[in-house]
């Protein structure tokens, strides 16, 4: 089933573009919406589509990809001759409303008839990733695309480190598109019932809680719900097999030093062991403190954090 337009975004404030993403599910937000996002978490997403929090600020390599995506685009019909048409409007599923589409461009193909057209900049870093497929995070989003379009398949096109072009085509999925779909309306869910989806254990909720809960009131006790003994048996659990790993992983480096000795690098299997000196200089702050005490407050900065333990009741 076509999608349809939502609204053009043909000279629309970035403010007023930012209020219609709250709206459903974009495709930037659907591998968030999956647990597979490294930068944000769906507790996090929750919030935002609920407005209890700001949505992020676009960082520097969001807008610099912003700033390059007509190069990108350009540089595919160079090299494929498949011309990009731009869409300038938020396309909505017609069978799920809340399934968005900003998209990057379309284009038609005689093997593939119309397709999604996404651009993307990568850092050098990330090279391997782009090696024999895409990143997981941009396979959902062009997946989420073909959802809401119907269309059957997707050109992505990045530029890498600046120096490095590479383009792929990704065909409809629909296992997957099934899948994510499920995923999406039970998010979805969440919201329209302002109940929280289950934190994960992936950084971007451990930020989350930082941000949510930055200070604890002194002296304060509660006594936990009964779930809590489950979830204590897994951290014990997880904590016995950290220290297991832990041990096996320092067992391996010692023995790599040993056999580097005084070298500072060797080679094994096409791999790169290091083992360099470091020199590095450190302020004395005791030193400091002592004999220059004024000095050592006027310079010295606060922060506060949350440390958790777990441990043996008195």
């Amino acid at each position: 089933m076509p999608a349809k337009v939502l609204v053009s975004t043909e000279n629309m404030p970035y403010e007023k573009w930012l209020e219609y993403r709250k709206l459903g599910i974009g495709g930037s937000d659907a591998s968030v919406v999956c647990g597979v996002s490294r930068y944000k978490s769906p507790v996090e997403l929750w919030m935002e589509k609920t407005g209890q929090m700001p949505q992020q600020e676009a960082g520097e390599a969001a807008y610099w990809g912003t700033q390059l995506e007509a190069l990108v685009r350009a540089e595919f019909t160079r090299r494929t001759g498949v011309e990009v048409r731009l869409v300038k409007q938020i396309l909505q599923s017609e069978e799920h409303p809340f399934m968005l589409a900003n998209l990057d461009g379309v284009c038609e193909t005689e093997d593939h008839g119309n397709c999604i057209f996404e651009a993307k900049t990568a850092s050098a870093y990330k090279t391997g990733e782009w090696d024999d497929t895409i990143p997981d995070e941009y396979m959902i989003q062009v997946q989420h695309y073909m959802a809401v379009t119907g269309y059957r398949g997707a050109y992505i096109a990045v530029l890498i480190g600046g120096n490095t072009f590479k383009w792929r085509f990704i065909p409809r999925d629909d296992e997957l598109i099934a899948m994510l779909i499920e995923l999406e309306v039970q998010f979805w869910d969440h919201v329209q019932n302002v109940t929280p989806p289950a934190l994960d254990g992936s950084d971007a909720s451990a930020r989350f809680l930082a941000r949510l809960y930055p200070d604890s009131v002194p002296r304060s006790q509660i006594t936990l719900p009964d779930e809590a003994a489950e979830v204590l048996d897994l951290y014990d659990e997880a904590s016995e097999q950290l220290e297991t790993v832990t041990q096996r992983k320092q067992e391996a480096e010692n023995r790599l030093k040993q056999m580097l000795g005084e070298n500072e690098a060797g080679i094994s299997g096409g791999r790169i062991v290091t083992w360099k000196s470091v020199t590095q200089e450190r302020l004395d702050s005791r030193t400091l403190k002592v004999e220059h005490p004024a000095l050592y407050q006027k310079y010295t900065n606060k922060t506060s954090y949350r440390r958790f333990s777990v441990r043996a009741a008195v």
